[in-house]
C-alpha cells in the first residue's frame, strides 16, 4: 500500500515538474521571440545599413572644406560609427553634426582622430 502511494506521489511530482518546465520554455520563447524577429530580414537590414552609410559619406563629401578621404562610415540599424582621421580638428565635431542630420541616423559614435596629410614615414 505504501508503495502505491509513493508511486502516486512520484507521478504527481513528475507531472508538476514537466508542466512547469514546459511553461518556462514557452515564456522564454515568447520573451526572446520579440528580440529575434529581425533575424530573417538580415539581408534587408544589411542593404539598409549600407545605403545609410553611403548617404552619410555623401553628405560628408558635400560639406564645404571637409576632407572625407580618410573617413570611414559604418551604419547598423540607424547607429552610425565614424572612424579614421581628418586633417583639421574642427572637422571632428563637424562630421558628427553632418551625420546626425542625415535621415535615418538615430545615433552617431564619433571615433575620428586628428591625422596628418601624407603620413610622413621614417
Amino acid at each position: 500500500m505504501k508503495t502505491v502511494n509513493l508511486l502516486k506521489a512520484l507521478g504527481i511530482a513528475l507531472c508538476v515538474a514537466t508542466a512547469s518546465s514546459a511553461y518556462a520554455q514557452s515564456s522564454d520563447a515568447m520573451a526572446s521571440g520579440t528580440m529575434a524577429a529581425p533575424a530573417p530580414n538580415s539581408k534587408a537590414m544589411k542593404s539598409t545599413d549600407r545605403k545609410l552609410g553611403l548617404a552619410v559619406r555623401k553628405a560628408l563629401g558635400k560639406a564645404q572644406g571637409f576632407d572625407v578621404s580618410n573617413v570611414f562610415v559604418r551604419a547598423r540599424g540607424g547607429a552610425v560609427t565614424l572612424t579614421g582621421t581628418v586633417p583639421d580638428g574642427a572637422q571632428i565635431p563637424q562630421a558628427e553634426e553632418i551625420a546626425k542630420g542625415v535621415s535615418g541616423v538615430t545615433s552617431v559614435n564619433n571615433k575620428l582622430t586628428l591625422g596628418t596629410q601624407g603620413g610622413g614615414g621614417g
